[in-house]
């Protein structure tokens, strides 16, 4: 996470909406030479104490869960943007990167494998939610040898939560009117969804409330 406390101002209510709607990560822990790190999917508990996942069990990963359980780290990546100087529209800049990322931080462990059909309904019906009026997609629709034979090939697991970290750096320390220039800016500069959003929260700010 980055050191400056001008990022680091978000709500953690806000912190866990943003992971919880975006329900995909970078999934770590350390290895015997490197970090092992794997891309998935999650579903985060109404609480968020803890999040459900499956990983293929050829994953690095779930080979060393087979010890217990491990340290991990969960990084989820929101949206990013190259920030030229020239729309500060102050002297003595330089290019710089906004971006918004949020790091969950706790123990992974396996969960029973009986578990694994209703993580699985979990995590879609979440997902399957956001695409209505679009008839929500269930296992139940997959004939009961091929569900079997695929969910042979994957294993439940269990992230519990310690700490949650959040980078929200959308040029805070260079003051609201080279902030909302920039964003400005951004916004010109083309139509893409990452610039459009990272353009919005510099607009405005998801800060803890003021006294």
């Amino acid at each position: 996470m980055h050191p400056n406390p001008s990022y680091r101002k978000t709500p953690e209510s806000t912190n866990i909406d943003f992971v919880r709607a975006r329900g995909f990560g970078a999934l770590s822990i350390n290895g015997p030479d490197v970090p092992m790190c794997s891309h998935i999917p999650f579903w985060l508990s109404d609480d968020a104490s803890y999040a459900e996942a499956h990983l293929v069990r050829s994953n690095p990963i779930f080979k060393a869960l087979q010890d217990g359980p491990k340290p991990a780290l969960l990084a989820v990546s929101g949206p990013d943007a190259y920030m030229s100087p020239d729309w500060y529209e102050i002297d003595d800049q330089v290019p710089t990167w906004n971006y918004v990322a949020v790091h969950l931080i706790g123990e992974l462990q396996l969960s029973p494998q009986q578990d694994l059909l209703a993580h699985l309904d979990r995590l879609s019906g979440f997902f399957e939610a956001g695409l209505l009026p679009k008839p929500v997609w269930m296992t139940s629709k997959v004939t009961p040898d091929a569900l079997a034979r695929m969910m042979r090939m994957i294993a439940p697991v269990k992230f519990a939560i310690t700490k949650i970290d959040a980078t929200w750096k959308l040029a805070q320390p260079k003051g609201a009117e080279a902030r909302l220039a920039s964003a400005k800016g951004l916004r010109a500069s083309g139509s893409e969804t990452p610039k459009m959003w990272i353009s919005e929260l510099m607009m405005d700010l998801p800060t803890e409330p003021q006294d």
